[in-house]
């Protein structure tokens, strides 16, 4: 029997923007994945996501069985999140590019939170005021390509971030992972790792992108110091995972490997 493998997404990008690289380590694991975080009313988005915590958790314990958990930004935070709590559903960890922040830049969060100045700091601005409305597929996908971050995605993804990244609209297509939703992800992106941390009880390793504009040196010192987690570089931003999703499922695979 493969291995069991749950997998959870960025913010704004749904499970289906990963196909090629969940097909890769399809070939290796037993892969599940929640396509939307946050959109089911059930778990709403709140400050520090205890209720996506919640859903990751049940989405992880449905599996039936320890899984490897692999999460890319918001995704590895919450399963993160969810290994602090219950180490009995995982076998190891392999986290990409996750805002797991060290105390000063969690503090300054936190400040930011109460001052309003959270969109100041966070990619919340730019989220409502970007294009929601297409008149097909094809449009969302052309009109993706030359903007960035999407300019670097592999041709791949952002062909499955138009196609299974957006729904039905009026007359034409709009985003599947709705934009008030990301909204909410960023103004409360979570500012208690320094309560949270310990050590993690299973084998852990960290992903940070080499071209990261997200996480921080200090942040690195975190996460081996306080979380224990060993740290591996990879080619690419913050978004790696989708600029080189076949590199990165190989990583997965290689890190992942006798778990």
């Amino acid at each position: 029997m493969r291995p069991a493998l749950h997998f959870a997404h960025a913010n704004s990008y749904p499970a289906g923007c990963y196909r090629k690289l969940l097909s890769r380590l399809d070939d290796a694991f037993d892969v599940h994945a929640i396509e939307r975080i946050g959109h089911d009313p059930r778990y709403p988005v709140s400050d520090n996501w205890p209720h996506l915590v919640d859903e990751m958790e049940q989405a992880i314990a449905a599996v039936g069985r320890p899984v490897i958990g692999v999460g890319h930004s918001l995704g590895g935070a919450l399963t993160v999140m969810v290994a602090l709590r219950r180490s009995d559903l995982f076998r190891g960890l392999v986290i990409l590019d996750s805002p797991l922040m060290s105390p000063w830049r969690s503090r300054g969060l936190w400040a930011a939170k109460r001052l309003g100045r959270i969109e100041a700091i966070t990619p919340a601005g730019v989220t409502l005021r970007r294009r929601d409305a297409f008149e097909s597929t094809d449009a969302m996908q052309a009109y993706f390509a030359a903007k960035r971050p999407f300019s670097r995605f592999d041709p791949d993804v952002l062909a499955d971030y138009a196609r299974l990244g957006s729904e039905p609209g009026d007359g034409g297509v709009r985003l599947a992972f709705r934009p008030e939703i990301e909204y909410r992800v960023y103004c409360t992106l979570p500012h208690v790792w320094s309560r949270l941390a310990r050590p993690l009880a299973m084998p852990a390793v960290y992903v940070v992108g080499q071209q990261t504009d997200v996480i921080k040196p200090a942040d690195l010192r975190f996460i081996r110091r306080r979380l224990g987690m060993q740290v591996e570089p990879a080619p690419g931003s913050h978004l790696f995972p989708l600029e080189y999703p076949l590199a990165t499922a190989d990583l997965v695979t290689r890190l992942a490997a006798g778990w």
